[in-house]
């Protein structure tokens, strides 16, 4: 056993083409593995080794961090940190749990693993089509060698960037991936060890990018053991509704962002992540002079190299800075979602506006306005909350607002999990799923909305007997904050997280593809014409201009220099004639006339069939639908 200074995480450690190396943890090195994990509060560690019957005791820095190199250690091998209180605990930094976050942990060659697809250069915000999916939920089999097996198909939807749900090691069988303990090993309900990395080689052998969603505001109720080897990781100095929250600012602070910093270019750095969704950023809670997630953006983009990676918020106070640049004093992010987008789209086609929803109208108006600036709520009162909600948008980029008319979230908290497909009118739902996949900001589909699946997404965790009633409990309460939900006869219907069927009922049935044809098609059709229209695919908020039409109808113009503007009508209400047509964004292009493009009221996505609007007598505008136009330098006709 000999010992040696902990190296930076900046510092590369062992030869490799890699530009960054984790060092918490077990790092395999040439001549046996190196051992790290911080415990300041914390007199002795020893490492035990099960394969070779050792217990070795490892070296205390200045630090705080105990490490050691064992000789007699190797890759495959199980092994668990005894602390100076004779407890034996998992490895914080495990890179896999084969036993669950109780057992004990792997030591993995991080090398081992020969990728395929060599030359993959990352992917950038502009022109990315995001589809989030649960690893589980996915597939019948439920793992990720299964969902390789579907990624030709979502590559032939039009998908480009993959966003999984947390992965990170948990207890129980299944589990949205929000109660995550073993940050830095996969699930092994999803597979082997590199069950991950294989996903991720074949997604880019297909030109397909794949973004990892991470916990970093709190951990599970069960297996977290952080708190083993220090209690500097928590802190009761901030609130935090999932738990006690992150220590990012407090004493002892510098460990615990390490850990973090290290999670993160973990993923990106071994795992060839294309990026990462920071979950609920608005609970993370940094009072020092570099906020942690600036810190972390600083960090993912060095471990990435030369690979463009890209990091996506999601911060329910909707601020600005998320995606503005960290010499700004921004987070340095690239993306965030857009609860505002969805909210007035959900009450816009369903009509229900209870709890959260309460704060919109659903009006065109406002969905013009999420549309020209990316959030509507910039500063304003928002009731729900009782509170202002949400910053200035500037000259920030469409391409950094993420629009979804479905997410895990917004379908899990129906009561019966239900997806908007069974809540919306299948016709005005075709015509506001037009304007979704064409506008600026970059769309997000949620797994099977695109061949509106119609298996709900419930609400599902498997715990034990002791914290499975609490977790029941806390979901009824949840749900109550909505009034149609909050009584006897909706919180009996609440099903069971535990309950296996909760998880069962979730999962895809894709032979709805085919079964579901003329959905599946009319979304590869408008992805197909978000991507090969020069127009569509500039992604330019300050080139667009829209206008109501009607109580329920809108235009939407996009402007061009060459005159090759397009033109689309979206209505949600009944027909509409708009005769006389004192709207400037209808008039044609100088000496040109619009040409009919496309129509959600094709028969071959289940409409009543395509009629021109624009006639010599004016615009005829049919009711639930959308149509796209072209400008044409085309002389018009005399009339």
């Amino acid at each position: 056993m000999s010992t040696a200074q902990r190296p930076s995480i900046h510092s590369p450690g062992r030869t490799s083409a890699r530009p960054w190396r984790m060092t918490l943890g077990a790092q395999v090195e040439a001549d046996g593995v190196r051992f790290c994990v911080w415990a300041p509060e914390r007199a002795r560690i020893d490492v035990v080794v099960d394969d070779v019957g050792e217990s070795v005791s490892l070296d205390k820095d200045e630090g705080g961090y105990f490490s050691g190199l064992m000789t007699t250690a190797k890759a495959g091998m199980t092994y668990r940190y005894r602390l100076d209180n004779g407890d034996v605990f998992p490895d914080p930094c495990s890179r896999f749990q084969p036993a669950g976050p109780h057992g004990p942990s792997l030591i993995v060659d991080p090398d081992a693993y020969r990728w395929r697809t060599l030359n993959w250069q990352g992917v950038r915000m502009p022109g990315q089509i995001i589809y989030e999916l649960h690893v589980g939920a996915f597939t019948q089999v439920g793992t990720l060698d299964a969902a390789i097996e579907e990624l030709d198909e979502l590559k032939e939807t039009g998908i480009t960037l993959i966003e999984l749900m947390p992965v990170a090691e948990c207890s129980g069988r299944w589990n949205w991936g929000y109660d995550g303990v073993s940050l830095f090993a996969p699930a092994r309900a999803y597979g082997d060890h590199e069950a991950l990395k294989r996903f991720v080689d074949e997604a880019h052998a297909r030109g397909i990018g794949v973004i990892l969603d991470v916990v970093y505001n709190h951990f599970g109720p069960d297996g977290n053991y952080l708190p083993q080897f220090s209690s500097l990781y928590l802190t009761d100095r901030h609130a935090n509704e999932w738990g006690q929250a992150i220590n990012f600012d407090g004493p002892g602070a510098q460990g615990v962002r390490e850990f973090f910093i290290q999670n993160a270019c973990y993923w990106i750095s071994e795992c060839r992540l294309d990026g990462l969704r920071l979950d609920a950023l608005h609970a993370i809670h940094d009072d020092g002079p570099l906020h942690i997630v600036a810190e972390l953006s600083q960090h993912a983009q060095t471990a990435a190299g030369d690979r463009a990676v890209v990091l996506i918020a999601e911060c329910e106070s909707q601020l600005i800075r998320t995606i503005q640049p960290v010499e700004r004093g921004g987070w340095g992010l690239d993306g965030v979602w857009s609860d505002d987008f969805h909210h007035i789209c959900h009450v816009a086609v369903t009509g229900h506006s209870e709890a959260y929803y309460s704060d919109y109208r659903g009006t065109v108006q406002e969905l013009l306005s999420v549309i020209k600036r990316g959030f509507v709520y910039q500063g304003q009162r928002n009731d729900w909350r009782g509170k202002p909600r949400g910053t200035v948008v500037k000259d920030e980029p469409a391409a950094g607002f993420v629009f979804y008319l479905q997410n895990h979230d917004q379908v899990g908290n129906h009561l019966r999990g239900d997806r908007i497909d069974i809540l919306a009118d299948p016709a005005r739902l075709r015509a506001l799923t037009a304007l979704f996949l064409l506008a600026p900001e970059t769309p997000m589909l949620f797994m099977g909305q695109e061949f509106g699946a119609s298996s709900p997404f419930l609400f599902f965790a498997d715990h034990g007997a002791e914290l499975a009633p609490k977790v029941y409990d806390g979901r009824k309460k949840f749900l109550s904050e909505f009034p149609s939900y909050a009584t006897k006869e909706a919180q009996d219907a609440v099903p069971d997280p535990s309950d296996l069927a909760s998880f069962e009922r979730s999962k895809l049935d894709l032979s709805e593809r085919t079964s579901h044809a003329e959905i599946y098609r009319f979304h590869r059709d408008l992805l197909r014409l978000r991507r090969t229209d020069p127009v569509l695919g500039r992604q330019d908020r300050r080139s667009i201009d829209g206008a109501v039409l009607g109580p329920q109808a809108l235009a939407l113009r996009w402007f061009t220099e060459s005159d090759d503007d397009r033109l689309l009508i979206v209505n949600l209400g009944p027909d509409l004639t708009f005769v006389p047509a004192p709207e400037p964004l209808l008039a044609p292009v100088s000496e040109g006339r619009w040409n009919l493009l496309w129509s959600s009221d094709d028969p071959r996505y289940g409409g009543p069939g395509v009629r021109d609007p624009l006639s010599d007598m004016g615009w005829h505008i049919s009711g639930e639908g959308s149509t796209l136009f072209a400008a044409s330098k085309q002389s018009i006709p005399p009339r």
